[in-house]
């Protein structure tokens, strides 16, 4: 996160509210590999990336809380105590936050927060997660509420399934809460337990490239392949999916549908993929860790089916360059961003070539961002 954003959120803050904010940033987040198994409470990959949220908090001096997002240039003053769902979406992340802070007991004064960020809407990179993580944070540091960091993430969590209606995972409030510089997390979703990977690409570098075609979680689509797992694993009398082994879902076959089936076993196949790219990562072999990201989006394109053309045309592409180790279309699918594995020296040339043929294709911008894995969410 570059200085100048930080000083716009907390310069914004002290004209409204003439009063020294507390200054939080919280980071969106990739995952390397291992996608829709975090619902499923199998493993996954994530890491925390130098892209996010700058949150100025502070007590107000009224009786009433005020809100302001600077990039949309849009305001909520709201009660503590009427807090209810609205039209808007932003809003809710909020809402849902101290609603949640609420049920465990803890009590907060009005509060003013302000904030802003370099995260694209729609791509991905869980600019939800690290909304929720920010305020979780913010008021926990503020107000003395002797939160564990555990504790934020369920709550960050709850204030996405309550508030907004998605019932994601823990992924992605789990990687930006407890990212670290130069690792991803080795993340088993069902226990919650973790391990720091480290990942140093050496001449290469991770590239997202954004389709610019927003991808709303809340969709149908997301929830209907959330259903078709948790009705295999009560057919298989179990807790999640990720019990389960190929052989045990392979003897039910008939019980699904030729497309539920493919779904049920992409799940289990990621998890493989998964602890496939941890062994890679630890031997730093980046060309084993590249086919992973290869065979992860073939997956998620025709067995998942959450992909869709304009990610798989930049796959293709990523495909055909040999600077490229390994490319996968990342997050909840139906557009978003492509996760790159590219050469260093070469990537300048390969985002041009992909934007030229991306609007020629599908006459649409392409955006480029390099990332780097970062910290996670901080004081500043």
């Amino acid at each position: 996160m570059d200085q100048r954003r930080i000083g716009i959120v907390r310069n914004y803050f002290l004209e409204q509210f003439r009063t020294t904010p507390l200054m939080v940033f919280s980071p969106g987040r990739i995952n390397l590999i291992g996608e829709h198994t975090d619902y499923n409470l199998g493993y996954a990959l994530p890491a925390a990336i130098d892209m996010g949220i700058v949150m100025a908090v502070q007590q107000s001096k009224g009786t009433s809380c005020t809100a302001i997002a600077v990039d949309k240039d849009e305001k909520f003053s709201f009660d503590l105590n009427q807090l209810k769902p609205l039209s808007n979406g932003w809003i809710n992340y909020l809402f849902g936050v101290v609603d949640e802070i609420h049920k465990k007991g803890k009590i907060i004064p009005p509060f003013d927060v302000v904030f802003g960020g370099d995260l694209p809407p729609g791509a991905g990179l869980s600019s939800s997660a690290a909304l929720e993580n920010a305020l979780t944070f913010g008021l926990n540091e503020l107000f003395g509420l002797g939160l564990s960091k555990m504790e934020m993430i369920h709550i960050s969590q709850a204030a996405e399934h309550n508030f907004v209606g998605v019932q994601c995972g823990i992924m992605d409030q789990f990687a930006s809460m407890f990212g670290q510089k130069d690792h991803a997390l080795f993340l088993d979703c069902n226990t919650l337990g973790s391990e720091q990977i480290p990942f140093h690409p050496k001449e290469y570098q991770l590239l997202l490239l954004n389709t610019n075609i927003p991808h709303q979680l809340a969709d149908t689509a997301y929830n209907e392949r959330r259903e078709v797992c948790n009705k295999a694993a009560k057919l298989f009398g179990v807790g999640s999916l990720s019990e389960l082994s190929l052989q045990q879902v392979e003897v039910q076959r008939d019980q699904f549908t030729r497309d539920d089936y493919q779904k049920i076993v992409f799940v289990l196949e990621e998890n493989t993929r998964v602890i496939s790219a941890v062994a890679a990562l630890r031997k730093n072999d980046l060309r084993a860790f590249g086919e992973l990201l290869y065979a992860s989006h073939a997956g998620l394109q025709f067995q998942y089916k959450v992909s869709c053309t304009e990610l798989d045309f930049l796959v293709d592409l990523a495909k055909a360059s040999e600077d490229v180790l390994g490319a996968r279309m990342m997050g909840g699918g139906f557009g978003g961003c492509t996760l790159n594995l590219i050469r260093k020296n070469t990537a300048d040339s390969f985002i041009q070539l992909a934007t030229e043929k991306y609007h020629a294709r599908f006459n649409r911008a392409l955006s480029a961002y390099p990332v780097v894995l970062s910290e996670g969410t901080r004081q500043l």
